[in-house]
């Protein structure tokens, strides 16, 4: 059996100041602590959660010499680009970021007719081991701070609101960034601290400032932070990568199962429903003669039927070479259907994007493989 490090190497990054790691209370204290009014602390704030500034020579109210100071020893973005593709619909972009220490992310900009969805990072890999996952191939190096899993939602709020940014999108700006959802590299309740400090700012009126409602955070089942996620107040929605309804098969898709099975982490929403009254979304990748059956489908139901959610049924995206491969369109809706023949509200994810690997971790996995060669 493979047994799961829960513990995990936090963030070794430049010696400069991260404002994006600052609470508003840190960051007064650090102006402050420059000799400077606090005042200067409030526009600094206002500069990079409402203007999106990614240098200091942006920022034209503060004083000349303030800004060489900050530029000297603090950084704004800690976030650098290593390529970025489109979609050839244009309605999806995929961005590899390189953090200060050499690390690697992905995000994902997905665009709707009303929507502007962006796919976040939370680690900088996965200890996970999903075996379908192109993430958990290359294991977990560290967490994420707070301040590198909001820039990620500041980058492309920036570009969402300049009509002039490149490359172009099928999309009319200036607009907004509308929904977040903590689905890319990683698994945010394994970084749970540094990911609520994120999720409390972007959600602040007075940070960036975006309705909880509309960010929906991932995870493939730690129970014990499932519930503390019930008790964190804030409406978040909460969403299960659960893959398979039975221990059996998910432990062999999802080795975390070895540690909490799925009779258990359904007792844990249920338990997360009861206290917060809200729906919980169930993430089912069809994978082709593997969880796609329809006897599968019918013990899926009859689990599900009891509690107050909805299934996203997604079509997977391939990894080359690897034995796990899409289901059907035909044999998709007939899974969905017998998920909705037992009661339980189902729905097939629009696939966006998989001709520039916009599957989590492919991106990262291909381009680290180039370099290989």
């Amino acid at each position: 059996m493979t047994e799961i490090n829960l513990e995990v190497e936090e963030s070794k990054v430049t010696s400069k100041v991260a404002l994006l790691d600052l609470s508003r209370e840190a960051l007064t204290e650090y102006v402050q602590g420059m000799g400077q009014p606090a005042y200067r602390a409030a526009q600094i704030w206002d500069w990079i959660y409402k203007r999106y500034a990614l240098s200091f020579a942006e920022m034209t109210n503060l004083p000349k010499a303030l800004r060489q100071r900050l530029e000297d020893e603090a950084i704004v973005s800690p976030l650098g680009i290593v390529t970025q593709i489109n979609s050839l619909a244009k309605d999806t972009q995929k961005v590899l970021f390189r953090l200060p220490d050499g690390q690697t992310i992905e995000t994902v900009l997905m665009v709707y007719d009303k929507r502007r969805t962006l796919c976040i990072s939370s680690q900088a890999g996965c200890a996970m081991g999903c075996t379908f996952c192109a993430t958990a191939q290359g294991g977990l190096a560290r967490n994420l701070t707070s301040g590198e899993i909001i820039a990620q939602v500041l980058y492309f709020a920036r570009y969402l609101a300049d009509p002039a940014a490149e490359p172009r999108v099928d999309v009319e700006r200036p607009t907004a960034v509308t929904n977040i959802v903590l689905m890319g590299m990683g698994e945010p309740m394994h970084n749970y601290k540094n990911v609520w400090d994120a999720l409390r700012r972007l959600t602040d009126g007075d940070a960036f400032g975006l309705g909880a409602r509309h960010i929906t955070l991932s995870t493939v089942g730690l129970i014990p932070m499932i519930d503390r996620m019930a008790e964190e107040g804030l409406q978040i929605n909460l969403a299960v990568s659960l893959h398979a309804p039975n221990d059996e098969l998910r432990a062999q898709l999802v080795p975390i199962n070895r540690r909490w099975a799925v009779d258990d982490l359904l007792a844990a929403v249920q338990r997360y429903i009861d206290k917060t009254n809200r729906r919980v979304t169930f993430e089912y990748a069809l994978m082709n003669d593997i969880n796609d059956s329809p006897e599968l489908a019918a013990e899926l139901g009859r689990k599900l039927s009891p509690l107050l959610c909805h299934v996203n049924v997604i079509p997977l995206n391939p990894i080359p070479d690897s034995p796990f491969q899409p289901t059907s369109d035909e044999d998709t809706e007939r899974f969905v259907q017998i998920l909705r023949d037992h009661g339980v509200p189902a729905t097939v994810r629009l696939r966006r994007g998989i001709e520039i690997n916009a599957g989590c971790g492919q991106l990262r996995q291909s381009t680290t493989a180039r370099r290989a060669a």
